[in-house]
């Protein structure tokens, strides 16, 4: 019997790339004790919300840019409290060593992307062998468009501009109930009825209830600091707009069981009436 060729056996796996929402931990100063400290009371507010969460983190705003860090105890730190740090964003080559060496993978800082190599062009050769200098084109300057001439498509060249529609909003008709999940990706998320404690609201995009927000909802999970939260009646569990978040007890003066929006402003989570 012949073991099949590994040209007509499918493939194992695939690998594709993802956009995935993950929260940033943002180190501004890294004292041990302090860190410890701070973070279990950061948990203790909310078990649930941190339980199994991927966190990265960053570096760009540490004051002590050349301060060495020793990720193994904050990796531990994390992991005792069930959250999984993945990678770390920024730093120096130091920094990189070490996140290293804690089993951490290295992500670009913020508004730092990889760079294409520049294609070179081949020079053209004259008789002589010698190469010669090509003349640069100057593009024609395209004619304005009369009233009469469409405007998103010409008619010389039959090139036109492509308008991509917005992806439609997720519409939920139905109440939402305890330890059910809803996630709207790449769009917003509405619901024409409530969200009961123990839910959870996700979304790329704005959030809109349009009964009591009970659960916990989270608007512009893949960084969007220009979603909002819009409730008819805030009760939440939790509510956070890209990574910033505040938990019940941080809501009772801020509006409760009222109509509200919630936004950052200036990366501060906001909560503010609807009118």
């Amino acid at each position: 019997m012949q073991t099949p060729s590994s040209n007509t056996t499918e493939a194992s796996f695939t690998m594709k790339g993802s956009l995935i929402p993950m929260t940033v931990l943002e180190l501004v100063r890294y004292d041990p004790s302090d860190f410890e400290r701070e973070l279990k009371a950061k948990v203790a507010q909310a078990p649930a919300f941190f339980d199994d969460m991927p966190v990265v983190f960053a570096l760009e705003k540490l004051e002590h840019k050349d301060q060495p860090i020793d990720f193994d105890p904050l990796v531990s730190l994390c992991t005792g409290m069930h959250i999984r740090p993945v990678a770390i964003r920024g730093g120096g080559n130091h920094h990189a060593t070490a996140a290293r060496a804690s089993g951490l993978a290295i992500l670009p800082a913020t508004g730092k992307k990889a760079q294409p190599a520049q294609p070179v062009k081949e020079c053209k050769s004259g008789a002589t062998g010698q190469p010669v200098a090509e003349k640069p084109e100057i593009p024609e300057r395209p004619e304005t468009p009369t009233a009469s001439e469409p405007t998103g498509q010409q008619a010389d060249t039959g090139e036109s501009i492509v308008i991509e529609k917005a992806k439609p909003a997720k519409i939920i008709y139905t109440p939402i109930r305890s330890g059910q999940q809803v996630y709207a990706g790449g769009t917003d998320l509405i619901v024409l009825a409530q969200v009961s404690a123990g839910a959870e609201i996700l979304a790329d995009g704005n959030i809109h209830v349009y009964g009591p927000l009970r659960g916990r909802a989270l608007a512009g999970v893949k960084g969007d600091k220009k979603a909002r939260i819009f409730c008819q009646s805030l009760e939440a569990e939790l509510v956070s707009i890209a990574g910033q978040y505040k938990i019940s007890e941080d809501l009772q003066d801020k509006g409760w069981r009222e109509p509200r929006q919630i936004f950052l402003d200036e990366d501060k989570l906001t909560i503010k009436p609807l009118v």
